[in-house]
């Protein structure tokens, strides 16, 4: 590894921020602990997670997706571990490219673990270029696995709906937002072999029709201020409680999701497909000590 300074950006996508570390040729070590030490928001730059920028030849869990999207958003959580996508983090990555002169207004591909995902950067909002516009993305089809779980925060316990958005969300609607908790810890869960490597766990109230609000637990990260697939979960399963499902009415239905952070729209289209439209910033950019990237693990 280079002993020279290593380029950096920091971004989020309603709040859900990240470290964004653009390496094209896929030449930084990034350990976990190196990741973990980043994201601390003490000792760190801060972040939910972190987003590799690395074109797809170059990275072996991509090569085979280069032929689709240039590029690979090898992301993390916050404590390192690697994720398969992040809803917000895909926007936040495009936001990124955009700003590099990489792409232009438009379509793209963005390769994710979670396969190949399209996105679309909207004309920016202002003739000064000075408000960019949102950025909507591609996320797939939900998956609805039969096992369910209860979720249980003191005391009180749901029925969750399990929604897989290409990673795992436990759905639970609850009368009052506060009753998550503080989602510090991921909330308990049983039976918990549903999930034998963890869950996000979302906890939804109505705001009224077709609108919802949510907060999160991410795994890996704790609560954070917004979560694009836990918004996309949140919106399907929300649509399937309310009797709505684009496959048997034929039209597109699309709810909105308010999250701590801000506001996403999400459309499921009759064929399954799901859409998340919403901003993101990219708000300072900086240099990286190399030193930093020997960060020791964090303490228990």
């Amino acid at each position: 590894m280079s002993t020279s300074q290593i380029a950096f950006l920091k971004g989020h996508g309603t709040e859900n921020d990240f470290v964004i570390i653009p390496d094209p040729d896929n030449a930084i070590d990034l350990p976990a602990s190196a990741v973990a030490g980043l994201c601390d928001r003490r000792a760190g730059i801060g972040g939910d997670g972190l987003l590799h920028v690395v074109r797809s030849a170059a990275h072996p869990e991509a090569h085979a997706m280069a032929g689709e999207a240039e590029w690979f958003m090898d992301y993390r959580n916050a404590d390192g571990s690697i994720a398969e996508m992040c809803g917000n983090g895909v926007r936040v990555f495009a936001r990124y490219l955009q700003r590099a002169g990489l792409v232009e207004e438009g379509d793209l591909a963005v390769a994710t673990r979670g396969g190949v995902k399209k996105v679309h950067l909207a004309k920016a909002e202002s003739v000064t270029g000075s408000a960019a516009g949102d950025i909507t993305v591609s996320m797939g089809r939900a998956q609805f696995p039969r096992e369910g779980v209860t979720v249980t925060v003191d005391g009180r316990s749901w029925p969750a709906r399990n929604v897989n958005m290409g990673n795992p969300h436990a759905v639970a609607f609850v009368d009052d937002l506060d009753h998550a908790g503080d989602l510090f810890r991921e909330p308990p869960y049983s039976p918990a072999s549903v999930y034998p490597d963890g869950v996000n766990v979302e906890f939804v109230v109505d705001r009224g029709e077709r609108h919802v609000a949510m907060r999160v637990h991410e795994r890996g990260s704790g609560e954070t201020r917004s979560c694009g697939t836990g918004a996309c979960a949140v919106a399907v399963a929300a649509a399937r409680r309310d009797g709505l499902d684009p496959s048997v009415t034929g039209a597109p239905v699309a709810y909105t999701v308010d999250l701590p952070g801000g506001r996403l729209v999400i459309t499921e289209h009759p064929d399954g497909e799901i859409e998340m439209t919403g901003p993101a910033l990219i708000v300072a950019e900086g240099h990286i000590e190399p030193a930093l990237l020997a960060q020791r693990p964090p303490l228990a």
